[in-house]
């Protein structure tokens, strides 16, 4: 498991994008293709691009299904730890307020968030 630091967005920014970023990390998309898909997914359902709901939808659109992180440790399971236990796959994870992409066993982000916790996953196919 490892951490990537990897920054889709085209201005280098990190400010509230994090869902945009990790779905075009996992999709291998630019960051303007996903953009502009939540945003008309989010017009077709009229809520923001990064709502929960939103992106969840267009996760389905393309393939991913969603799980919940079993709730044993439900404060020490951390997205290395996730990364350990499944070291194959496309995932997306989320967080309390962010989103990261796992792809292989490792995390790609514009900071290192290995420890935070998952609450739920994105999974790339079945």
């Amino acid at each position: 498991m490892l951490f990537v630091y990897t920054n889709p967005n085209p201005n280098g920014l990190n400010n509230g994008d994090c869902v945009i970023r990790a779905i075009s990390i996992a999709m291998n998309k630019s960051w303007r293709d996903v953009y502009w898909g939540l945003c008309r997914k989010g017009d077709e359902m009229a809520d923001l691009p990064n709502a929960d709901v939103v992106y969840g939808s267009y996760l389905k659109d393309h393939g991913f299904f969603r799980y919940y992180i079993p709730n044993h440790c439900a404060d020490c399971y951390t997205i290395k730890d996730f990364c350990e236990e499944f070291p194959e796959g496309t995932y997306i994870l989320s967080c309390s307020g962010h989103a990261i992409a796992i792809i292989d066993g490792n995390y790609y982000d514009t900071i290192d968030t290995g420890n935070l916790v998952p609450i739920y996953l994105w999974k790339k196919g079945q």
